[in-house]
């Protein structure tokens, strides 16, 4: 039965890894929440601009990605100037899981203080989506 649980949970997760569109994307991290998740856009707003205080320098997303991620961000730390979150914005954007979930493990470790959950990630990605 275990086998069967941990068979199932690792196709989703390679559904993820494999998904081309941010929708698919999305639609994977909500999947992987559970219990009929549906991701919402207000709920990835308040993520976005919430200060979670980890880190002094970079308390918030919003933070290295000005208030709307529709804008030209920039890193606190480095500097490094920052392409637009949303794909309205930037085509590019949300196009590759691998790259998706990359930054999710870095940015959530650095401004949230641990591994982001599965539906957060959707709502952030369903905010990113709706941004126009």
């Amino acid at each position: 039965m275990y086998r069967f649980l941990f068979l199932i949970s690792f196709l989703a997760l390679c559904g993820a890894a494999q998904a081309e569109t941010p929708r698919q994307i999305a639609d994977a991290y909500a999947a992987g929440q559970g219990g009929g998740f549906r991701a919402s856009a207000a709920r990835g707003a308040e993520f976005f601009a919430h200060r979670f205080g980890v880190s002094e320098k970079m308390p918030a997303c919003s933070t290295c990605h000005t208030d709307s991620p529709l804008g030209v961000g920039r890193h606190a730390v480095t500097g490094k100037s920052i392409k637009p979150l949303a794909p309205a914005a930037n085509a590019e954007r949300l196009s590759d899981s691998a790259k998706v979930e990359k930054w999710f493990t870095r940015n959530c470790k650095e401004v949230v203080g641990r591994d982001c959950t599965p539906g957060e990630k959707a709502d952030f990605m369903v905010f990113l989506m709706e941004a126009r």
